[in-house]
């Protein structure tokens, strides 16, 4: 096969998949098995096996990019903020490199979600690209020009650790982040957020899902929290929009499939912004899960 191909992997918490592309972006194959949970060896082992399976079947050695949850370190040159814990403080790029026996690049899921989606998903073509991870944790990724913005610090787009821009009084100090802070963005944006909100003002106990359907049957409960949670949202890309100003924003995760985000929040991102208009555009990704495996193909486009 004369082109060059790019074998991504999405490394997440419950599974681990993996996808092959040509140069033009054509899926020619995938496979997904679970994560060997709390289990470094087995991780290592079983990204090993998933990629050697897509070379055997394609009869090609390719290149190999993985995305993971967290980053690893400048510093250290260790995996870091990973809830996938039993990553964190591991030399996972070097390991698959001894494994592999050729170079891998790694980035975090969420970059490798933007990088996608700026490539050739939902914003192709877009000078600047913010994307949005609103599922059970909230992550984010920049991309100038076509190019993943990493950072000396290996956190360009960590947004959701930032905290809830103008907070009202019962809004602080907010709920209690695993990074060790109050009232970050992402205990109030995710989905285990949008849950505990409901809880913690009817009592009632639904996922992001079941909140959106009971809101659609005029459940005023759901539609009160949805409502505090697009305000909450609205206010956090406010503080994005005035420090990047980015040409579209991509929501991805599971929080991304409510539609209605789509014609609430631009009204209600306005009062927040710098300026006397809203340009940038707010939409949903094209590839949707598929994005993290094919953003780390992406990496060595």
């Amino acid at each position: 096969m004369g082109t060059p191909i790019h074998i991504g992997v999405d490394l997440g918490g419950t599974k681990i998949e993996a996808a092959a592309l040509d140069d033009a972006g054509q899926l020619l194959q995938r496979k997904r098995i679970a994560t060997p949970r709390h289990d470094y060896p087995g991780t290592l082992a079983a990204i090993h096996g998933l990629i050697l399976a897509l070379e055997a079947e394609l009869g090609v050695r390719a290149s190999i990019g993985i995305g993971t949850p967290g980053a690893v370190s400048p510093f250290s040159g260790r995996l870091r903020n990973a809830n996938s814990v039993w990553l964190n403080d591991r030399s996972l790029c070097s390991d698959l490199e001894h494994c592999l026996r050729r170079p891998v690049r790694i980035a975090n899921d969420a970059d490798c979600f933007t990088l996608s989606e700026a490539t050739d998903g939902a914003a192709a073509g877009a000078r600047s690209v913010f994307g949005v991870i609103i599922g059970t944790g909230t992550g984010g990724g920049v991309v100038i020009n076509g190019q993943l913005l990493s950072g000396p610090n290996a956190i360009a787009g960590e947004w959701g650790h930032n905290p809830l821009p103008w907070p009202q009084d019962d809004e602080r100090p907010g709920p209690h982040c695993y990074c060790g802070k109050s009232g970050c963005i992402e205990t109030w944006v995710s989905g285990p957020a949008l849950s505990a909100d409901l809880k913690r003002h009817s009592g009632r106990q639904l996922d992001g899902k079941a909140i959106a359907a009971a809101a659609e049957q005029g459940d005023t409960d759901a539609e009160a929290a949805l409502q505090r949670y697009e305000d909450r949202l609205a206010r956090a890309l406010a503080s994005v929009i005035n420090l990047l100003d980015p040409e579209v924003i991509v929501l991805g995760g599971g929080l991304s499939n409510l539609q209605r985000l789509y014609q609430h929040l631009p009204e209600r991102i306005r009062p927040y912004i710098f300026g006397d208009g809203l340009a940038t555009r707010i939409i949903p990704p094209r590839f949707g899960d598929a994005s993290g495996v094919r953003g780390a193909a992406w990496l060595w486009r």
